[in-house]
């Protein structure tokens, strides 16, 4: 509802500024902010050189850190501002302000969540030259502003307002932003909670593919039925993750080092790329830091200092998401007499209530939030819609609500000389927790799972617990030497998809809920393909687009019998059954292999589910648990008696080959719906297309025609390439939201991309100049050293101390 009246709303403003942007087109253009010659900026202490290459990349130069991050500041309000002023309201649940209405609830979820008042607490735990640093950079940010009052981002002027000054703060709530994006054990908690209601607990562990072969599925004793909890309206508890562009339950990442062992250049080569929702513009910012210790190129977030991916002078690192269970729900016992106490170990505890005022266009008065915090977290159950007002009060534990000092090691990491000092400065990289792979110009490589990762005194995070017990209260952290690492393996490599990272016999809980191991499958079956990979065979790795589920499900196919079945699904199948399993845009098998897949999936469980539980609960898990829905499915081939094969809605007994035949054939009369009937027509890019959204104006018309990009794609949710698919229409959701390789035997020679462009204006030539490489998966070089940066130069900036 919430996204329905923001496009009504969006859509009236559209029609206004369809003429605004004709109007300002020549204004903007003839007034863009400079990035060639010399400007004075007070704050300075000394100068500073800006080289810009031809993708419009900034190398910043230097000679004090408070200049360096100061600049960093000023060319990324420069290149991304309005970006930068919509991530700190989304994290300070301060849309409203400027959106109106229909941000409203989920400025009220934001808020009772506490994301901007977690972002405080880190601000106290930082040490002060990260401190200096994140002020350096608000102070760059805000005399960019206070210069250029006439010239900011078209996006301020249609919605009608300016952005307010920068402070350190905002900075740091875009980190709780990411951990919240690259989290969801609680959406886990709640899905597993309902399916055992209407399943069991036997059945229900089937499905969520985390079951643990030696081990009981656990359930509190104190809890006899989840009942209680209330239904769960999943369309909006993943409200702020489709805000975020990260709804895709299949988001992830993949990274890999090699060691020169096995590299045609004798040394380390290392790739990474990311996965998250598609965006304009990108969630990414390339730069190059140089100066007072700072010899770094890479990519971070806009309103952030520092670099998060990337190399220096002397090492490289890459990320992937590790996934641990950090997010707890305690559902708590609220005092009859009073509203404002829980029950903990038999007495009465008062809550922490804060009352949050927000502010929301076109309303006189502020709306108030009241937020009340148990020991465990705020109570979820205050906010509207997400879960039944009615239900017992869950309040949700998770390390991102407290103080931590991720900045301080992002620019620690930065200015690491060696693998001790990298580890060492991971040891503030709280959450979200990364799978971080390492390589050095020593030849060395590395991996360190960093994060805090909670010790819980009972249970295993997958279902919602007594809260006034204590028998589930988090006891500490894993510690940090005991957390995963591995320096120079024997293999000569190591590779992450977010998949388990060690074996059971682990002594601590990562989580129960591994991603699909069907990438790092891929990605280990190619590098141990060839006896050394060069940085061609890299690229070809990233795009490599066969996804492993193929080989499961498609030799099902041959085993069926479909000669009575109507001519076009006879001609499927034998295009299908001949296919090379690679998923081109070009192509008709990618599409007929995705819609039977997802028709499979439906027919062997999803008949179960609305039986016991109803068609919604069906259809969110389907289409947000596929991860655990594939992989149940998967378990089934090998098992043609299961019992999950024979549809409980019919009075027969249906056997896995009737109903593999009847999952072809619903996919070929659906594709025909949609498609037309001529096969030689269908193309998998017809369907799976990335739409590169503006984060305000994605939807309304005809600001969309103008903000948005669109472009056919290849690939799945279970490719390298990853390619989230959208369970209704296929549309790509989410996927490599940039990629880079670095050769450690040349870091000059390092390449990247990512989905769209430098600049986050829609009038200048790098606000897309990205996008067709980017999907073609082609690279551009990340220069590196200072040499070659002034030589690529096409615009130099120099900022001078002034007033």
């Amino acid at each position: 509802m919430a996204r329905k009246i923001l496009i009504i709303v969006l859509a009236i403003i559209g029609v206004l500024a369809l003429v605004l942007v004709g109007a300002l087109f020549f204004v903007r253009s003839s007034a863009k902010t400079k990035t060639d010659g010399a400007l004075a900026a007070a704050g300075l202490q000394g100068e500073v050189t800006v080289h810009r290459d031809a993708n419009g990349v900034p190398h910043i130069y230097a000679g004090s850190a408070h200049d360096l991050f100061y600049a960093q500041g000023y060319v990324q309000a420069q290149d991304r501002l309005f970006q930068m002023d919509f991530q700190r309201r989304v994290g300070l649940g301060r849309l409203s302000e400027v959106l109106g209405e229909a941000t409203l609830e989920t400025d009220q979820f934001l808020r009772t969540l506490g994301t901007g008042r977690a972002a405080q607490e880190d601000l106290k735990l930082l040490e002060p030259e990260t401190q200096e640093a994140l002020q350096a950079y608000a102070d760059g940010v805000n005399a960019f502003i206070a210069a250029n009052s006439d010239k900011l981002p078209i996006e301020f002027r249609i919605l009608g307002y300016t952005p307010e000054p920068w402070q350190p703060l905002h900075s740091l709530v875009w980190g709780k932003m990411m951990a919240w994006s690259l989290g969801g054990n609680w959406e886990n908690e709640l899905m597993t909670a309902q399916l055992i209601e209407v399943l069991g607990e036997e059945r229900t562990a089937e499905l969520m593919a985390r079951y643990p072969e030696d081990g009981p599925f656990i359930i509190p004793p104190e809890v006899k039925s989840f009942a209680g909890l209330g239904q769960f309206d999943m369309d909006r508890v993943w409200a702020v993750k489709r805000l975020l562009k990260v709804d895709d339950p299949g988001v992830g990442s993949n990274n890999w080092v090699v060691a020169g062992s096995r590299t045609t250049t004798g040394m380390p080569l290392l790739a990474n790329d990311p996965h998250l929702g598609m965006q304009i513009p990108s969630v990414w910012y390339a730069n190059g830091l140089h100066g007072d210790g700072f010899d770094v190129v890479g990519v971070g977030f806009p309103g952030v200092p520092g670099v998060v991916i990337g190399h220096n002078n002397r090492i490289a690192w890459g990320v992937t998401n590790v996934g641990p269970d950090v997010q707890d729900l305690f559902i708590e016992k609220i005092n009859p007499d009073n509203p404002n106490q829980y029950e903990f170990q038999g007495q009465w505890v008062d809550m922490q209530v804060i009352e949050e005022r927000i502010q929301v266009k076109g309303r006189e008065e502020p709306v108030i939030q009241t937020v009340r915090i148990t020991r465990h977290g705020p109570i979820l159950n205050q906010v509207s819609g997400a879960i039944d007002d009615d239900a017992q009060p869950l309040a949700m534990q998770w390390t991102a609500l407290q103080g931590t000092p991720l900045s301080q090691a992002i620019l620690r990491i930065d200015q690491a000389q060696n693998w001790e000092q990298f580890r060492a400065a991971l040891q503030d990289f709280a959450v979200p927790s990364q799978n971080f792979v390492y390589a050095d110009v020593d030849g060395n490589i590395g991996y360190q799972a960093p994060g805090w990762i909670p010790i819980r005194a009972q249970g295993d995070g997958t279902v919602p617990v007594p809260g006034w017990t204590g028998e589930y209260e988090w006891t500490g952290y894993i510690p940090y030497e005991e957390l995963p690492f591995v320096y120079n393996p024997e293999v000569g490599y190591v590779a992450t998809a977010n998949n388990q990272v060690v074996p059971d016999s682990y002594p601590y809980l990562i989580t129960t809920d591994w991603a699909a191991p069907y990438r790092a499958q891929r990605i280990v079956e190619l590098i141990e393909s060839q006896p050394q990979l060069s940085p061609e065979d890299f690229a070809a790795i990233q795009g490599d687009i066969h996804p492993v589920p193929t080989d499961i499900f498609t030799p099902l196919l041959a085993q069926i019998d479909l000669s009575s079945s109507p001519a076009a699904a006879q001609q499927a199948l034998a295009a299908l059954l001949a296919w090379d399993r690679r998923m081109t845009a070009d192509a008709a098998e990618p599409l007929i292999y995705e819609m039977y897949q997802k028709l499979l999936i439906q027919e062997t469980v999803g008949d179960e589910i609305i039986a016991a539980g109803g068609e919604e609960l069906a259809e969110d898990y389907l289409s947000e648990f596929r991860n655990s829905s594939t992989q149940a499915v998967q378990r089934l081939v090998d098992a043609p008696d299961s019992p999950w094969w024979d549809d409980v809605r019919t009075p027969a007994v249906e056997s896995q080959g009737e109903i593999v035949a009847r999952a072809f054939t619903l996919a070929v009369e659906a594709l025909q719906t949609r498609f037309g009937n001529d096969q030689a027509r269908w193309r998998w890019g017809d369907a799976h297309w990335t739409n590169l959204d503006h984060l305000v104006f994605a939807s309304v018309s005809p600001l969309d025609k103008i903000f948005n990009r669109s472009i056919p794609a290849m690939g799945s949710s279970f490719t390298v390439n990853a390619a989230g698919v959208d369970y209704e229409d296929f549309t790509m959701n989410s996927g490599a939201s940039f990629r880079q390789i670095v050769d450690l035997s040349d870091l000059g020679a390092t390449q990247f991309i990512y989905t769209t462009g430098q600049s986050g204006d829609v009038f200048s030539p790098h606000y897309d100049d990205m996008v067709d490489p980017w999907q073609a998966v082609q690279t551009i070089p990340l220069l590196f050293t200072q040499a070659d940066v002034e030589q690529a130069a096409v615009d130099t900036l120099v900022l001078t101390p002034g007033q």
